[in-house]
């Protein structure tokens, strides 16, 4: 078993910034790919960002070249620096990571207001 556990949402305005931590505990070795997704009210959970072990990314489009994902695979931490933060960017954050299944953290509060 995987736990993940985010932290590091909250408020804030309208351009502002946040850091999203995510801590992976139990099997950790079985995670390969690692990721945060997001999902706002009446929306469709959707891709944030996605990181290989090597560190290889990709972004969903209304993220790209705002937000950067990380991850120190020595400190079993997932990343997600959220800068130019937008209204549009409010949504339950989740980290997810991938073994023999994908796992999901607890998800993470942001909002961010005009």
């Amino acid at each position: 078993q995987v736990q993940l556990v985010e932290s590091g949402g909250g408020l804030v305005q309208a351009g502002g910034s946040l850091t999203l931590s995510c801590a992976a505990s139990g099997s950790i070795f079985r995670i390969n790919d690692m990721g945060w997704y997001r999902q706002a009210p009446g929306k469709q959970r959707e891709l944030v960002a996605t990181i290989t072990r090597g560190g290889n990314s990709k972004y969903g489009d209304p993220v790209k070249g705002r937000f950067t994902i990380s991850r120190d695979n020595a400190k079993n931490t997932l990343y997600l620096q959220m800068n130019g933060l937008k209204p549009e960017d409010t949504a339950v954050y989740y980290c997810t990571g991938w073994a023999n299944t994908q796992y999901w953290g607890q998800g993470t509060q942001v909002t961010v207001s005009s």
